[in-house]
């Protein structure tokens, strides 16, 4: 997919439970693109911190500590020094083999423990969780402007997976996302991102310059509360709980982002699951399964599709723990689609936007 611009959309939608008039259509269909029947929702964090950097305790004692609450998965992401300003956060060769070493250790059928780290990029440039390599990143490029390029170069070498932590969090925001290519998009596939924060902004800029990302909720904790602390999830699509399933299910972008630590989503567009990319086509059916086991004092409250640009192409308002929405959406130019859902409660125990998932890409 190019770089593009933002792009008008005009679309013709039919909703079971109102109609907004739209644009023409065209026909389309997910080519070997698989349902969300084929897959499990797993759920855990991907940005945590021990004493190995500003945090406190071991990556034994945080892994442990996501076992005991109830955990799926979750990454130990201490900071590295290398290209880092800050001295006391540690490129100790040896502690970077001993969170392999606990990442080894408590992987089971049961619970993935992954090892990973936190890199900062220079000049405010902003950080990149790097996940699925056992390898530290290689030296600073002299030049500033070379430096997100032959990173994200070099994640792809590596076969491995990058995420974009706490956007706009730095001034420059990775420089709104720019350096695309092809290459790179398989190195980069998520972006943390919470409505608190409100880092959608940025999902939604990224998401137009053609990166094929999936959202990340994490608590980027840096206390001995892992897991238990937050109810923020990333939740991971993957037939299996592995390693190999749950790096297949990043790289595939095949998740989806929540501030409900058990608010589940089933999404897909022409029968293919979140993630996908189609075949051009004009003609997209939704369906979208949404429940939360909490009941009434979680109730979904509102269900959005987001398009480019962050443009809402469609809604369905709810008060139940159980949705089920099927759609007809046609457009001859929306790059992607993606769900938002607004929940009777969030992290402040009030009504607000709680979950996001990857879109489905529509090959535009």
């Amino acid at each position: 997919m190019q770089n593009r611009a933002f792009k008008t959309v005009l679309f013709i939608l039919t909703v079971a439970v109102m109609i907004v008039p739209m644009s023409s259509l065209n026909v389309s269909s997910a080519e070997d693109a698989k349902g969300t029947t084929a897959y499990n929702l797993y759920f855990g964090d991907l940005h945590t911190h021990t004493s190995y950097s500003d945090g406190t305790d071991t990556p034994w004692e945080a892994y442990e500590a996501a076992i005991a609450a109830g955990a799926d998965f979750m990454a130990v992401t201490d900071h590295i020094a290398i290209w880092n300003a800050y001295p006391t956060w540690s490129a100790d060769l040896a502690e970077w083999n001993d969170i392999l070493a606990a990442a080894d250790y408590y992987t089971s059928d049961e619970f993935v423990a992954m090892p990973a780290y936190e890199f900062w990029l220079l000049a405010d440039l902003g950080e990149v969780n790097v996940y699925n390599t056992r390898e530290l990143p290689p030296g600073q490029p002299q030049n500033r402007e070379d430096r997100l390029p032959e990173f994200y170069d070099w994640l792809d070498q590596q076969g491995a997976i990058g995420q974009w932590n706490h956007p706009t969090y730095y001034s420059e925001n990775f420089l709104n996302f720019s350096f695309y290519s092809e290459d790179r998009d398989r190195g980069i596939c998520v972006l943390e991102n919470l409505r608190n924060a409100g880092y959608e902004s940025s999902y939604i800029m990224a998401l137009d310059a053609g990166w094929h990302i999936m959202p990340a909720a994490n608590s980027d904790t840096h206390s001995a509360n892992w897991m238990s602390g937050s109810e923020v999830r990333t939740v991971l699509l993957a037939p299996d709980l592995s390693p190999d399933d749950l790096y297949a299910a990043m790289k595939a972008n095949r998740g989806y982002a929540t501030q409900d630590k058990n608010l589940e989503i089933r999404y897909t567009l022409n029968g293919a699951v979140m993630g996908s990319v189609l075949s051009p086509a004009s003609a997209y059916e939704v369906s979208v399964q949404i429940s939360d086991p909490d009941g009434a004092v979680d109730a979904i409250k509102l269900v959005e599709i987001v398009s480019d640009g962050g443009a809402v192409v469609a809604s369905m308002s709810a008060d139940s723990a159980e949705v089920e929405w099927t759609t007809t959406l046609t457009s001859d130019s929306a790059s992607y689609f993606y769900i938002r859902v607004t929940t009777a409660s969030n992290l402040s125990g009030e009504e607000g936007v709680t979950a996001w998932t990857a879109p489905v890409w529509t090959g535009a």
